[in-house]
């Protein structure tokens, strides 16, 4: 069950990545029914936690070792799986983790975090993968979840993370000096190369940009309820043309859902140029809005909000130059130059997300 991350800020207080293998013995003597260890393999590592398949006796698994400071500790964990529990309850495609005999699914060892889930086998498909009635269908699941959501957690008020601090805009005095900071870094990063350059080049379209449009600022948002809060192609396991499982639930959150909606058909459909494809995007949102009840105009306040977070937003180059974390490197281009591409196509995007 390969997974990664979705384009995330810079995170705060970030545990060192840890390196070798977990301790799977600790770990199957509190899950005897998992059988004993045959073979553990690291799976392609996401940008804040890190996973294993585990191989055993009796089948296979997906071990999970939590490591994002801000979602890492037991409480929000235990949360976030007995969401995940209810969820599968109801019949929606997740991978609920599995109970050690004392029925607790998280298991703690040398202050980390662990939790063993079934595998999945599946693939990501991304945008250029899904035809539009593939599209529908992932405006209907995405739907689909923010309604179950709300039957099977807590009435949202806030949940401490997603409050209404968290739903303010971007303020542009701050974004200038981010700019003008990432601008120094790169411009005296060594060895200089073509990344850097067009670093330097995108701050500073972006900040004519900002200056062009600070008019546009969006107020506040007026409500929010429960999100996935990281729905994006590699956190999706399709088998065929069907998703199998909804995966990492690290950003379970109160946060407003139609914004959830748009980031992920910003993520979902982009293209490698930096371009939204715009039919696609129209079948996802009208199949979402079915599934809701929300109204396009919903959908275009979100749209307005989340391009706002777009043109302000510079996570990948925070990680390459204040992180020293390269990681993210390759998302850069196709992130910075759909900011660029939807300001110029602002009322076509709007248009296709509120129909």
């Amino acid at each position: 069950m390969p997974r990664s991350s979705e384009p995330l800020p810079v995170p705060a207080g970030r545990h060192p990545r840890p390196s070798g293998a977990p301790p799977v013995g600790a770990l199957l003597r509190r899950h005897r029914h998992a059988g004993e260890p045959l073979a553990c393999l690291p799976v392609a590592e996401g940008l804040l936690n890190r996973g294993f398949r585990l191989t055993t006796t009796r089948g296979t698994y997906f071990l999970k070792q939590h490591l994002d400071a801000p979602t890492a500790d037991r409480a929000t964990i235990v949360r976030q799986h007995r969401a995940t529990q209810r969820l599968y309850a109801l019949g929606l495609p997740v991978a609920p983790p599995l109970a050690d005999a004392k029925g607790r699914t998280v298991t703690v060892v040398d202050g980390h975090c662990y939790a063993l889930h079934p595998w999945i086998d599946g693939r990501h498909r991304d945008g250029a993968q899904l035809t539009a009635g593939c599209s529908r269908r992932l405006g209907t699941l995405l739907g689909q979840v923010h309604t179950a959501l709300d039957r099977v957690m807590e009435p949202t008020v806030t949940d401490g993370r997603g409050g209404a601090d968290d739903r303010a805009s971007a303020d542009l005095p701050d974004t200038f000096r981010a700019i003008d900071e990432l601008i120094g870094l790169a411009r005296a990063h060594r060895p200089r190369d073509s990344f850097d350059a067009l670093a330097e080049h995108r701050l500073r379209e972006r900040r004519r940009l900002l200056a062009q449009h600070a008019h546009r600022r969006p107020p506040p948002a007026a409500a929010a309820g429960w999100v996935h809060g990281d729905f994006h192609p590699l956190n999706l396991l399709y088998r065929g043309a069907e998703p199998a499982a909804i995966v990492d639930w690290d950003r379970l959150g109160v946060r407003p859902r139609a914004e959830e909606a748009v980031r992920a058909a910003a993520i979902f459909f982009v293209r490698p140029g930096g371009e939204l494809a715009l039919e696609k995007v129209r079948a996802y949102a009208r199949a979402y809005r079915r599934a809701t009840g929300a109204c396009g105009g919903e959908l275009a306040v979100a749209a307005h909000r989340v391009w706002w977070e777009r043109l302000n937003d510079f996570w990948t180059l925070r990680w390459r130059y204040q992180l020293h974390d390269r990681r993210a490197d390759p998302q850069f281009p196709a992130v910075s130059a759909l900011a660029v591409w939807w300001t110029r196509e602002y009322e076509a995007v709007r248009d296709a997300f509120a129909g």
